[in-house]
């Protein structure tokens, strides 16, 4: 490991950050939201017969002209199979009579089943409390608030999606358990590409799976308030202010994050600088203006995280990074970080891609380990020390001036700290970092 001696200019002290995040709720947006209640045990399953409802966009050719339409006849376990077009719509499925709804468009090329919300209309699909619905092969655009939102739910099956420019999330789950997001993408959102948050506590915690998803040119490519049982894994997460983000706050129930996976991933190239310029209007208040560009993963807080197993290069500022969550003011013993583990990850790309710092640390909280990683060169703090190797159960050595440094790096002061360098080439992906019309 050696030394890295960049300095930072004008650090933002921790009241000042905490009073920033602290301006705006998580899930905060020009919506209204439903009152987030305990999900409780899976709904059972309807009993048939089952009918399956079309839908399309030419007279007599179909069930229905909209989608809205085919939800409020169809019953609980039936389909609706949605044709090519453009429905510019709004989908809400509410309740249990609506369980086990399947909802299918083009899950082969889900660009040609477009809901378009004109910058009007609050989400695509908004899903309350109808446990084991299904959303496949949709494209979602132009939403004020949310591309697919699913709340109060058990079980969701979120796959073959494309969710564009909306408002706040693309794919969104919130005091949900049991879910899947897969084999989706989301680009150009306000906020973040994906998002699952305020996961209940659980003693037989049913696991939610985020499998082969790709989440680009947002501030955020995956964030998770106080997210728990989730397993992110074979996706990638580029060209976005900052990568991936466990965190906890006291803005939603349930903090801290915990007990989450993130492996096999590449998180790489999380250099896109939103405040010079971005295909959505960048937030002024809240999270997302102290985002740290040039992030690939951050742990704020959290316990029993296991990043494993990702390749993680050309983040301008630092691979991985874990600090304890000063946000968190009504729950002070949810601030620490505990029990996480940073191993068997590659940095750097061979050398051919590095990130700015691979690892940086404020040294907060106990039983937190760090490797062996591959590729590792610069640390913050370089004292190796800092980074005890897997497994650990002892006290980590806080470091003030560490902690000092990095919440210094608290929105476009994290410019102060990158390391720019041409990347190497990857086929189909070039990199963003100032968006130009």
């Amino acid at each position: 490991m050696r030394r890295n001696d960049r300095t930072v200019k004008a650090p933002l002290t921790v009241a000042a950050i905490a009073a920033g995040l602290l301006l705006t709720p998580a899930v905060a947006g020009a919506q209204t939201y439903p009152e987030p209640r305990e999900p409780g045990k899976i709904a059972p399953k309807p009993r048939g017969p089952f009918k399956t409802h079309t839908v399309c966009k030419k007279k007599k050719r179909c069930d229905f002209r909209s989608i809205h339409k085919a939800v409020n006849a169809a019953k609980a376990g039936d389909k609706i199979a949605v044709r090519r077009g453009v429905y510019r719509e709004a989908v809400t499925i509410s309740g249990r009579k609506k369980r086990y709804l399947r909802i299918i468009g083009d899950r082969r090329h889900p660009r040609r089943v477009v809901l378009d919300g004109r910058n009007k209309k609050q989400n695509g699909f908004f899903v309350n409390g109808a446990d084991e619905i299904t959303i496949a092969g949709f494209m979602t655009r132009n939403y004020r608030a949310n591309g697919f939102f699913v709340v109060n739910n058990v079980g969701y099956t979120l796959t073959d999606l494309v969710a564009a420019k909306s408002g706040v999330y693309g794919v969104y789950a919130f005091n949900s358990k049991g879910g899947e997001m897969s084999d989706s993408e989301a680009y150009y959102h306000s906020d973040a590409g994906f998002y699952i948050g305020q996961t209940p506590q659980q003693s037989n915690p049913v696991r939610s799976i985020v499998r082969n998803v790709s989440s680009w040119g947002n501030p955020i490519g995956f964030s998770a308030t106080n997210m728990r049982y989730v397993t992110i894994t074979r996706s990638r997460f580029f060209n976005n202010g900052l990568g991936i983000v466990p965190n906890a706050l006291d803005s939603e129930r349930f903090p801290p994050a915990e007990d989450n996976v993130v492996t096999d991933n590449d998180v790489f190239w999380n250099n896109f600088n939103f405040h010079q310029g971005a295909p959505f209007k960048p937030k002024e208040t809240g999270v997302v203006p102290l985002v740290p560009i040039g992030t690939g993963i951050l742990l704020l807080g959290g316990r029993g995280h296991q990043v494993e197993g990702n390749r993680v290069f050309g983040n301008y500022l630092v691979g991985v990074a874990a600090v304890e969550s000063i946000l968190v003011q009504d729950t002070p013993e949810a601030r620490t970080l505990r029990n996480n583990r940073v191993t068997g990850n590659d940095f750097g790309l061979g050398g051919e891609d590095r990130n700015g710092m691979d690892l940086a640390y404020d040294g907060n909280g106990t039983g937190n380990c760090w490797g062996p990683n591959s590729g590792v060169q610069v640390t913050l703090p370089a004292d190796a020390a800092m980074f005890p190797a897997c497994p650990f159960d002892g006290a980590n050595a806080f470091n003030s001036d560490a902690q000092g440094r990095l919440f210094g790096f608290a929105g476009a002061n994290a410019l102060n700290g990158w390391v720019r360098h041409p990347h190497k080439p990857r086929a189909g992906v070039k990199p963003l970092e100032v968006y130009k019309r």
